[in-house]
């Protein structure tokens, strides 16, 4: 090869070489290639989707209170081995599945036991471990979406509303975490969009505490009187939200709020006849003869147990729940008067739930079905085809702790904002209505407090502040094998008695209970309520 070629043959490397070179500082010194570099070693993991929250009436959440702990896994950790004792044996599965993706993940570990990770982030979990008022907030779906109660109603304003958390993770090129840029927590502000509800906590707790240790199948209501809002809505059996496919495959009905759907009414429905009889100027202390059975139309009516009560006025056929007297007055009022009074505190018409839902209407005949003289007596004692739901039931009784008023219960307050503390929008608007004149109320609020005190209502007795109320116990028209018939227990009533703060209304659901147990449901309540309010005996 001659000299000439040689040189030209080195001054083209030399002249690649510098182009090449070239080209690197370029790339050193351009700063939308290092970002990019960056970029392509930056893993962003999800922590917590920011849903918004579900207050009760005093602003405590119900919602994400409580927190589980996360590692950021660096990938190509060496020492996988030595973190698998943090790490709860649900996601033991998902850990290995992980480590194979070599990129960094979340998982959940616990901080009290294994080698710890070095960055750990806490990220909030949806209810409680000990969920309460379950019926209500309802539950997700696995993609975080509201199933039912709340969360389903105003699944729209919730997703996203809250601040969302996020962790930043950036690599080297062999995958371990950059020193000078460790995994950091990035915050996305939402609307601060949540919602409240009418149910206080703590009055929550106590009837589930209560319906806990006395109930299988049934519903605690509790109503503020002098606002019908809902401070505690109770329905037995519970679920668990995070895992409600249990529920489904147990089929244990547990699915069900049954404060809100309609069950057989019994003789909680007598006052409502005791007052529309006041408010159409019947005496009150007009005695009838109670044999212990009545024949209405060749159908044969009979009070409990066939037991005749003898000469009882108004007040003591209350205090004896006695049928016949009951059936005796329901025929006098007439089917207008009977329906309208029913109507007028209720039955039969469905109640303002959530958003567009509504509340099981239960059934009261019309008039026309009353004109037939046995629906009407069956009625008059709380029997027959009238249903209504432990809302409802409340809501009834409620009035005579009101002054005669009916108020529609109420279980929204309204939506909030988390980041501000306040109500942006309130949704407290109750139906309301002058049921009866205040002194009739008044009169039938005191033959209440007469049946707790010597009548039948005895076991709902309180042990402070004493408690009006009236006793229930519905044919279901259904049998357990053994032939005995399955009924439905109540007990319906106010407290304090001397100035009414909650009305409770308290179902046995579909067993052999009587009306004494529903009765011992509620003084167990009013109990724990007065303990809770600080009410004294007075009398």
């Amino acid at each position: 090869m001659s000299t000439s070629r040689i040189v030209a043959f080195f001054a083209f490397f030399v002249l690649a070489f510098a182009i090449l070179g070239a080209n690197l500082a370029l790339l050193c010194t351009n700063e939308t290639y290092a970002q990019a570099a960056v970029r392509q070693s930056q893993t962003t993991l999800d922590l917590f989707d920011g849903r918004g929250n579900i207050y009760d009436c005093n602003f405590l959440p119900l919602t994400n209170v409580f927190t589980n702990t996360y590692a950021v896994v660096e990938p190509g950790r060496s020492s996988y081995h030595a973190l698998f004792g943090s790490i709860p044996a649900t996601e033991k599965n998902s850990f290995y599945s992980m480590i194979q993706q070599g990129s960094p993940f979340l998982i959940e570990v616990e901080k009290s036991s294994g080698t710890q990770p070095e960055y750990l982030f806490s990220c909030p979990v949806r209810y409680y471990p000990n969920p309460t008022a379950v019926h209500l907030l309802g539950y997700l779906d696995a993609e975080g979406h509201g199933v039912s109660g709340a969360e389903y109603v105003y699944d729209d304003l919730l997703t996203g509303a809250s601040t969302s958390t996020s962790v930043l993770c950036t690599t080297t090129a062999v995958g371990t975490f950059l020193e000078s840029a460790p995994p950091k927590l990035l915050y996305t502000q939402g609307s601060g969009a949540g919602v409240m509800l009418t149910i206080d906590e703590t009055i929550q707790r106590i009837c589930e505490g209560v319906a806990q240790q006395m109930m299988e199948k049934g519903s605690i209501v509790v109503l503020e009187t002098a606002t019908g809002r809902v401070r505690a809505s109770v329905s037995m059996p519970v679920y668990d939200p995070e895992n409600v496919a249990l529920s489904i495959d147990r089929n244990d009905s547990s699915l069900i709020n049954r404060s809100i759907s309609a069950f057989n009414v019994g003789s909680v429905f007598k006052p409502i006849l005791a007052a529309a009889a006041l408010e159409a100027g019947l005496d009150p202390n007009a005695v009838y003869e109670c044999t212990g059975s009545t024949e209405i139309g060749g159908h044969v009516y009979r009070c409990a147990y066939g037991k005749g009560h003898g000469p009882v006025n108004l007040t003591q056929a209350l205090e004896q729940s006695c049928n016949c007297y009951f059936i005796h007055l329901g025929l006098q009022l007439g089917a207008q008067a009977v329906e309208q009074a029913a109507q007028t505190c209720g039955f039969g018409t469905a109640t303002a739930y959530m958003g567009t839902q509504t509340t099981a209407a239960g059934n009261l005949p019309d008039e026309e079905q009353l004109r037939d003289l046995g629906q009407l007596a069956s009625i008059s004692f709380g029997q027959g085809a009238l249903t209504a739901s432990p809302v409802q039931v409340a809501a009834s009784i409620n009035v005579f702790a009101n002054q005669g008023r009916y108020i529609e219960p109420t279980f929204v307050e309204g939506i909030v904002n988390e980041y501000s503390q306040t109500v942006t929008e309130s949704l407290y608007s109750p139906i309301q209505r002058q049921a009866f004149r205040s002194d009739v109320a008044q009169t039938v609020q005191k033959m209440l407090v007469s049946v707790v005190e010597n009548g039948l209502g005895k076991p709902a007795k309180p042990l402070h502040g004493g408690a009006g109320g009236k006793t229930g116990t519905a044919q279901t028209g259904r049998f357990q094998e053994d032939g005995e018939e399955i009924m439905d227990a109540w007990f319906a009533g106010f407290y304090p008695a001397e100035n009414p703060q909650y009305t409770i209304a308290v179902l046995l659901d579909s067993g052999t209970y009587s009306s004494d147990d529903a009765a011992a449901v509620f003084a167990k309540v009013t109990t724990d309520l007065g303990m809770y309010l600080g009410v004294e005996d007075e009398y």
